[in-house]
């Protein structure tokens, strides 16, 4: 993860943190959007950067609000994998919620990236502190995490599944 001092897109003219764009957070009541956002600084990442790999520490997760960002895991005998590629206003980094807040997949800036990234101490600490925020925030991120598991279903049986339709309507039998 860039540092704040160096990274592109820091400085006087950099985004203050937005999180209304993204569908998780766009209809968050106004004093709870500003309590998240407090957590939250801009970033930028160059296409073809790693945002984060599999295994580091869990820190931060991220709200894209430009560009497209490739979230992959590296499959034996077989380099990276896809698994989902997201763009503005997807959210990408949920391993910050969970002990032992270690990475779950690799996430690589496809193009030139501007994102906001949420400190997750931060995030951790204000949802202690406000549990009903907490609950709010964590059924809004389960939705994801929802829809990265079913990603994964379908590139899984993609990649491993029988080949083609006919073999697949086989399957149902």
């Amino acid at each position: 993860m860039p540092s704040p001092d160096t990274a592109p897109g820091i400085g006087p003219d950099a985004e203050p943190p937005e999180l209304s764009a993204s569908p998780v957070f766009a209809d968050l009541d106004a004093d709870r959007a500003a309590l998240l956002a407090g957590c939250g600084r801009p970033v930028a990442f160059a296409a073809n950067e790693m945002i984060f790999r599999e295994g580091g520490r869990a820190e931060a997760f991220y709200v894209i609000r430009r560009g497209t960002v490739a979230i992959e895991t590296v499959v034996p005998g077989r380099g990276a994998l896809t698994i989902e590629t997201v763009g503005p206003g997807g959210v990408v980094g949920w391993s910050w919620l969970f002990p032992p807040y270690r990475l779950q997949f690799d996430a690589r800036a496809v193009t030139a990236v501007r994102a906001t990234a949420l400190d997750g101490a931060c995030l951790r600490g204000k949802c202690a502190g406000d549990p009903a925020l907490g609950y709010e925030l964590l059924s809004r991120l389960a939705r994801v995490l929802i829809e990265r598991l079913q990603a994964t279903r379908v590139r899984l049986l993609d990649v491993y599944g029988p080949a083609g339709p006919a073999a697949l309507a086989g399957a149902d039998r």
